[in-house]
């Protein structure tokens, strides 16, 4: 098949999974095409069967802000005939399934009169946050249903997702996946990056996000301070963004800013997930909980909060540990628990480690998509 693919370059889930979902399809033989505004940040140089194309936004005094959907549905459009393409996959609704549904009215009024099916994939915010300002609900579900193919990343972002936006087409729930055979613990590497970030023996605590409100980076600060006065331990901040000033204040109110590295943005995380004994993802909401996923990859137990989406990736007590939405003493207790016992922290990081493999390696969520896609196109012959 010849799949375009659009999504938010940027470090944010939604982009993550669109862009390794690429890169799998396209090494299954399928010819990919990317369209953004630049290009995807794990997407990795020149590849087989992929291709990138960039939407150029003019800009003009008279636009006080630049209509990106608009030049985004014309080069969807422009890539579509020049590609002959079967399909195109938007990930994130606002504004790229409205720029699909632009793309494919003007393929169908053109001189070839063709119809380009599209798919949206609704990740979390583009429903709970930025769906739900009343400016923007309307389009959201006229163009959730004029789709010809929806997917959520869980059971709990398609439940929400009907009942506030009463829409009436269908839903496929396709959980985010992970590349099994990239994030693991190599030994090796664990070992070289212990002796940089974990000199003294100490135990490595870990945090991946964008850094935002929503993600409760202080809480994070929280935790690892009643875990560092327990255990020797340091801990990792993988990301940035606007958060990030507020925790480091924190950190140096506690004392504790020298144990609290932060690592910045990083394109290749698994060896510095793979490094760390346990993760913590304190969010408020998570629709999935895409980070505890990889973590859980690389043998890396996660102690995340109950909340949205989680519970469908974490089993409490087998593959990680759930807490309520601010109770980091409970938090911090789980994590104190592992690391202070050796053998139950490596089994249960054994145990994520099998509950990734079993139900979100890449191998098969990328074929529950191939098949949505052939039926997307058997019903739009």
């Amino acid at each position: 098949m010849k799949i375009a693919i659009t999504c938010y370059p940027t470090y944010g889930g939604s982009g993550v999974v669109a862009t390794e979902l690429g890169q799998e399809l396209a090494q299954r033989g399928h010819e990919i095409h990317f369209i953004s505004y630049a290009q995807p940040i794990r997407l990795r140089g020149e590849e087989p069967n992929i291709h990138y194309h960039e939407v150029e936004v003019s800009r003009y005094p008279l636009f006080d802000y630049p209509p990106y959907d608009l030049a985004l549905a014309t080069r969807m459009a422009e890539v579509a005939q020049l590609y002959d393409l079967d399909l195109q996959h938007v990930h994130y609704a606002i504004p790229h399934s409205v720029s699909a549904l632009l793309a494919r009215q003007m393929l169908a009024s053109g001189s070839r009169g063709r119809r380009l099916p599209f798919v949206t994939t609704l990740h979390g915010t583009d429903i709970t946050l930025v769906g739900l300002d009343r400016s923007y609900l309307p389009i959201t579900r006229y163009s959730i249903e004029q789709s010809d193919g929806v997917t959520a990343i869980s059971n709990y972002l398609r439940d929400r997702t009907q009942r506030v936006f009463d829409v009436k087409n269908r839903i496929e729930v396709i959980y985010n996946s992970v590349n099994c055979d990239v994030y693991k613990r190599d030994p090796e590497v664990v070992a070289k990056l212990r002796e940089e970030y974990a000199p003294n023996g100490q135990h490595v605590l870990v945090h991946l996000s964008n850094f935002r409100p929503v993600k409760r980076l202080t809480d994070v600060i929280e935790i690892f301070d009643r875990v560092h006065k327990q255990v020797p331990s340091r801990l990792l901040l993988i990301g940035d963004g606007p958060d990030r000033s507020v925790a480091e204040w924190l950190a140096v109110q506690k004392g504790i800013h020298d144990d609290v590295l932060f690592l910045g943005k990083q394109d290749q995380i698994y060896d510095k997930l793979a490094v760390a004994d346990v993760m913590l993802m304190p969010s408020e909401l998570e629709s999935f909980g895409l980070a505890a996923l990889e973590a859980m990859a690389c043998e890396v137990v996660p102690i995340a909060t109950r909340a949205g989406g989680v519970p469908e990736v974490i089993e409490h007590g087998q593959s990680g540990f759930l807490a309520d939405v601010g109770d980091v003493d409970t938090m911090a207790r789980y994590a104190l628990e592992l690391l202070r016992d050796e053998k139950r922290l490596r089994q249960m990081g054994k145990q994520a480690r099998e509950a990734a493999k079993a139900r979100f390696c890449s191998t098969k969520i990328v074929k529950q998509y191939e098949d949505f896609y052939r039926r997307v196109l058997e019903r739009s012959v």
